[in-house]
């Protein structure tokens, strides 16, 4: 299974993409940044000059219905902030 899950492409990525050349994964949770540098060069071609982690825990939900509370929780994720060298770009959209 690939360390890289989803690319983040959302407003604020994409300014942060545009202006400081950082690009955002979603990765597994168990991955370093080492195996997260390497996972992007390999896939991208590009070379990454630094690499911020991100731990997010689930969120909890909790509702009230007749049968009773109904409780929930959504999965834990991991990002990863990539910043790449002067020069070089990600595509996300050339593959569609």
């Amino acid at each position: 299974m690939s360390i890289l899950l989803k690319p983040i492409i959302t407003e604020k990525a994409t300014a942060d993409s545009e202006l400081r050349n950082r690009y955002s994964f979603v990765v597994q949770s168990k991955a370093n940044k080492v195996e997260i540098k390497k996972a992007v060069e390999a896939t991208y071609g590009v070379s990454v000059e630094k690499v911020r982690t991100l731990n997010y825990g689930p969120e909890r939900k909790v509702r009230f219905t007749k049968t009773g509370v109904q409780k929930g929780k959504t999965n834990a994720i991991k990002k990863a902030v990539v910043q790449i060298a002067e020069g070089d770009s990600i595509d996300f959209y050339s593959n569609l």
